[in-house]
């Protein structure tokens, strides 16, 4: 389907018993660690909207980003203790793999910590970096303003950061909880933070941010993201990462804008 927010009975947990032995090219691992991704809502949609994004087959293994570590190889270039990972894991606590579709992690890369893999080191990090490298047009000295939507995320919470190293001069976040908000400045080295749940978030955007906005980093869409264009400056970019908001409602991706926002877009020659 395309409507509605999924719920536990989408989903079912089953016991089964897997190979006594393994062909040559494949390995045994057991999962470590998962990664459950936004994203992963348009796979339980028959039409993704993404081209790289497979939809999940009915009674099917779900999967998605995943760390392992090899118990037993049949494939020259991993070994037993080797810790791997892929984007296509399946949501099973052991498997067999093709080794040829497993990449081998450096431990001491992310200090002992595997998990980062799927983070900051893997391609949520990517995506923030690339996202900002590629669309975002920071120029450093040019004392640019940057928000982030979804900022207590895997890759918005990144994103500022990165804004701030490649050069923006003020850097604002959108999140949904007080909490989030406090983590954002007082760690992640945001400028300010607001709480879309509370108050009115576009006049909290034109206290904090006075000049405009130059770049936006996406993550939600909808009305948020209707908001913060609306203050958006001239020559102007989005970041289009993702929809969030509009990830259980039957449209197209991405989500068109309201007309009155997109005239403003054409207006203001904003790139998204």
């Amino acid at each position: 389907g395309k409507t509605g927010v999924p719920v536990a009975e989408n989903f079912r947990l089953e016991q089964s018993t897997i190979a006594d032995t393994i062909q040559e090219g494949q390995v045994c691992v057991r999962t470590l660690y998962l990664s459950v991704d936004p994203y992963m809502r348009c796979r339980m949609n028959e039409d993704t909207g993404s081209d790289y994004l497979l939809p999940w087959q009915l009674s099917e293994v779900g999967d998605g980003g995943g760390i392992g570590v090899v118990e037993e190889s049949k494939h020259h270039s991993l070994a037993q203790g080797d810790f791997v990972t892929s984007f296509s894991w399946p949501w099973q606590t052991v498997a067999i793999l093709d080794g040829s579709l497993l990449q081998k992690l450096d431990p001491q890369l992310v200090n002992g910590h595997l998990s980062y893999f799927l983070g900051a080191a893997g391609i949520t990090g990517l995506t923030a970096l690339l996202g900002i490298k590629e669309k975002g047009h920071v120029a450093v000295g040019t004392n640019q303003t940057m928000v982030v939507s979804g900022a207590a995320g895997a890759c918005g919470s990144l994103a500022g950061q990165i804004g701030r190293l490649e050069g923006c001069s003020r850097v604002v976040g959108i999140a949904g909880t007080d909490e989030k908000c406090s983590i954002l400045v007082q760690e992640m080295g945001f400028d300010a933070a607001i709480n879309y749940k509370k108050g009115d978030v576009a006049k909290q955007l034109r206290e904090l941010c006075p000049d405009g906005v130059d770049v936006y980093f996406d993550n939600v869409g909808g009305d948020i993201s209707d908001t913060v264009i609306n203050q958006m400056n001239q020559n102007s970019h989005i970041i289009l990462c993702g929809q969030i908001s509009q990830y259980n409602k039957d449209m197209p991706y991405p989500p068109p804008l309201p007309p009155a926002i997109e005239k403003i877009q054409k207006e203001r020659n904003i790139t998204r």
